[in-house]
């Protein structure tokens, strides 16, 4: 399974489409150019085209052959409201949004693999293209899926792809399990009694119970969680106090938690909840946790992570493919799809990430060298997944 020759002659194509979608990002939901340009070029490939799903989200189907296998490949579309720094010719037109994590390159690898198989159509059965909007923590898997996406198109597996900056180009990252972390957000309201600085057994304080707190969390990964599970617990705002000789009648508390496995993440909510009543308890005062619940954790099945390890081991060699590589700890909306069918989310390796450029910097851009390898991994996946039989 090498690079795909037709579509190495279109590298230079492809190129000036993902160039095109990076100068011109549009944010969640609002991919309207973005799903347009996706949609007319898959109808003039002869591609059936189906739109508006989850509100921006595109699906495209071709059909090969009398098998009634069905398999789903998903690129995101969205940018992020960053403004780049980049001064090369195709940087974003649109201060304020951003293709900083690839997303533009996503779309462009699938747009490429659907313009050859809607030529050659070497399988027996069906394929879903899935152009997702809304990955940029706006849940849009969630709102295709909520749409009626498994409804219309009833996907046997479903499988996804993210460009990764410090992985070497021409390298695979794959795992069965999980491979990408849940994240949710919560907030944390301490109600207190205040008064004077100088009067400190008068009031209630709860920058101290919020301090108190604020450590207290940190037992969850360290000491209640087994060490072999991934959680984090991250406080990242804390406000209080409007003067320096005040004690505030409030304060909150805001971050996210992360876990790899669906029951450590709801165990880490349970001891989050323990935790605020122990300290409320503590220090005589009212501690109030909301959660907001964000992406599940990204889980591979076994068989179709190895059916990818085996598609890209043939395409670039075993030694570039890194198997079993530790997940991260980021999040990817490309989970609510694997909580509801089986399938694989790889990273395809995009350089060094010079000066520590990588997702979502300012200075970030997809690798065009990948645009070929990407289409023809995807080309050789549905080969494999829908071989005849």
């Amino acid at each position: 399974m090498p690079i795909i020759p037709e579509i190495a002659a279109r590298q230079r194509a492809l190129t000036e489409i993902r160039r095109d979608i990076h100068a011109n990002p549009e944010l969640a939901y609002e991919e309207v150019r973005t799903a347009a340009l996706v949609a007319s070029l898959l109808e003039r490939w002869g591609i059936e085209v189906h739109r508006g799903i989850g509100q921006t989200g595109v699906v495209g189907v071709i059909s090969s052959g009398s098998s009634d296998r069905i398999i789903g490949l998903r690129a995101d579309m969205d940018a992020l409201p960053i403004t780049e720094r980049n001064q090369f010719a195709h940087c974003s037109q649109h201060p304020g949004r951003m293709h900083a994590c690839g997303h533009d390159g996503h779309t462009t690898m699938l747009l490429g693999a659907a313009e050859y198989l809607a030529q050659h159509r070497n399988f027996d059965g069906t394929v879903v293209f899935v152009f997702q909007p809304a990955e940029e923590g706006r849940g849009g898997a969630a709102a295709m899926i909520a749409d009626g996406f498994f409804e219309r198109f009833p996907v046997q597996a479903i499988f996804g792809m993210h460009n990764w900056p410090g992985m070497p180009l021409g390298r695979f990252g794959i795992t069965p399990g999980p491979v990408m972390a849940s994240a949710d957000r919560f907030d944390i309201v301490i109600t207190g009694h205040g008064g004077h600085a100088a009067m400190p057994h008068l009031t209630v304080d709860p920058i101290v119970a919020g301090a108190a707190l604020v450590n207290a969390l940190q037992t969850i990964p360290a000491r209640t969680t087994d060490p072999l599970d991934g959680v984090v617990v991250s406080v990242t705002q804390f406000h209080a106090g409007e003067a320096y000789n005040a004690i505030p009648g409030h304060a909150k508390l805001q971050g996210t938690t992360r876990a790899l496995l669906h029951h450590v993440r709801e165990a880490t909510w349970a001891r989050m909840q323990q935790i605020c009543d122990g300290i409320a308890a503590t220090h005589g005062l009212k501690v109030e946790l909301t959660r907001y619940e964000g992406y599940p954790p990204t889980i591979n099945t076994p068989d179709e992570a190895g059916m990818c390890r085996a598609v890209a081991n043939a395409l670039v060699g075993a030694e570039q493919v890194d198997w079993a590589i530790r997940p991260s700890m980021g999040a990817e909306d490309f989970s609510h799809f694997l909580a509801h069918r089986p399938g694989c989310y790889v990273w395809i390796g995009n350089g060094p990430g010079e000066g520590g450029c990588t997702l979502h910097n300012a200075h970030y851009d997809f690798n065009d060298d990948n645009l070929v390898l990407g289409a023809s991994y995807w080309v050789n996946l549905v080969e494999t997944a829908l071989a005849a039989v």
